[in-house]
């Protein structure tokens, strides 16, 4: 982070200093919301969460060596120690943020969307590097604590930033576009997830729409054609659209798409400059559509086809995002950090591309609201549907995979209380071969399944 005096934190957050006078002069190099996490010159946010409150770890924080600390409630600030009371921890946070943003004048890539937004991410961050020196969102930091927190990490080295931001509720998004004002915004698409707090569809769109706020009317919004919702922002909103997709072909386009089992996949990829073939050594027809988005954002900062090509060719996956390992005689596809149907379908559209037994180890969805039971029963007939060869279902509501698929025709089917359940009864229903498909949302930490298989002798 770049140094700023207190006395200037005071004032971008407008607060109110605690402290003896000369502490306004001391610099804050950096900001963490884990108390654990602090290092020498940080300044602490303690967040009040519906569990824990930050609050009770403020003198650990100053422990660790931490400048300074928000405070949105009485502190226990010693004799030496600065604070900086404000309203709202998090507010302070993404007033910070903007600050920063600014200071460094670092255009900002946003990106969000219900599904794929991490990969594409990631994707557009390969492609940009071919170039620029970029900044990234690590993970998935793309909350209103986040991303500031990924704003504070970044320094006058960086000449661009690819920022993800996701949201659980209205507002959210809202806030996060205000503090980084995009140049360009991307949004992957327009499905389900999160609907049990955004109720419908239409709420979803208006909630990503929300990623438009922060950015002025020259602006670059880039969309997926092929999404029924986002066709529907054309013409309402104030920033130009570049559209991108496989079925709509306009804007950058893609076709005679090849895929190479659970290895990789080939496209054509169409723009206004030229045609290049797309090289994608991860697995998944899905990844074309990050393929397109990657080269859209590319395209409007001066890359070349042929940086945009390198660029996609050397994308490496976040950890637990469709990462295939082979191991134990297992080709094992670990894509554990989150579950929603369209992740889940596409999931299954590559195991279904795998030679030998397809095995798919699934468990429960979550935030899908009164759609649950629905939705889960329509993961199960699509793997009936892909003709997967064995489906194990683990913990609750997973079993509805099971009874769905089942009445579909999937002959081997079977379910498991709890992962340790299945490690002990189940493990010895896979063999050598087989392709194993990993997948549930995040909360249930399926990648210790897939840590156990890699193990498996």
């Amino acid at each position: 982070m770049i140094a700023i005096t207190l006395e200037k934190v005071t004032q971008i957050v407008n607060g109110t200093f605690l402290g003896n006078i000369e502490g306004l002069q001391k610099k804050a190099i950096g900001l963490q919301s884990d108390s654990r996490k602090v290092k020498i010159g940080d300044i602490f946010a303690p967040i009040v969460g519906a569990k824990v409150d930050g609050h009770d770890f403020i003198q650990k924080a100053f422990e660790a060596g931490a400048v300074c600390c928000f405070c949105e409630k009485e502190c226990d600030i010693k004799q030496g120690q600065y604070g900086i009371s404000v309203k709202s921890v998090v507010k302070a946070m993404l007033d910070l943020a903007e600050y920063i943003i600014e200071e460094l004048s670092i255009p900002v890539v946003a990106v969000t969307g219900s599904v794929g937004k991490t990969t594409t991410k990631d994707m557009i961050a390969s492609v940009l590097e071919q170039k620029y020196c970029v900044f990234k969102t690590a993970g998935n930091y793309n909350t209103n604590i986040g991303m500031p927190l990924m704003a504070a990490q970044m320094t006058k080295e960086h000449n661009i930033a690819v920022l993800e931001m996701g949201m659980n509720s209205f507002g959210e998004i809202h806030n996060l576009s205000i503090a980084a004002k995009p140049k360009i915004a991307v949004i992957t698409n327009v499905g389900v997830a999160h609907i049990e707090m955004l109720e419908s569809r239409e709420g979803i769109l208006k909630a990503k729409s929300e990623i438009f706020d922060g950015m002025d009317e020259k602006g670059i919004a880039i969309l997926n054609s092929d999404n029924d919702k986002l066709q529907t922002l054309e013409g309402k909103i104030k920033q130009n659209i570049l559209w991108y997709g496989v079925e709509n072909k306009k804007g950058i386009y893609a076709d005679n798409i090849k895929i190479y089992g659970v290895e990789a996949i080939t496209c054509d990829v169409h723009t206004k400059k030229g045609t290049f073939q797309a090289n994608i050594n991860v697995p998944g027809e899905h990844m074309v559509m990050n393929t397109l988005a990657a080269t859209a954002v590319g395209l409007e900062l001066g890359l070349t086809l042929e940086q945009i090509q390198k660029g996609i060719a050397t994308f490496v996956p976040t950890k637990m995002r469709m990462n295939v390992v082979k191991a134990n005689g297992f080709t094992i596809i670990n894509d554990t950090y989150n579950a929603n149907p369209v992740s889940m379908k596409s999931s299954l559209d590559v195991l279904a591309a795998a030679q030998g037994r397809k095995v798919a180890i699934l468990g429960f969805m979550g935030e899908l609201g009164e759609n649950q039971t629905q939705m889960h029963k329509e993961v199960g007939e699509y793997v009936a549907e892909k003709n997967i060869d064995i489906l194990i279902s683990i913990g609750e509501v997973a079993d509805i995979y099971s009874e769905s698929a089942k009445q579909k025709g999937t002959k081997e089917v079977y379910h498991f209380d709890t992962q340790e359940d299945f490690w002990q009864n189940g493990i010895s229903l896979l063999k050598e071969g087989d392709t194993v498909l990993i997948k549930a949302s995040r909360s249930k930490q399926f990648e210790k399944t897939a840590e156990k298989l890699q193990g498996v002798k």
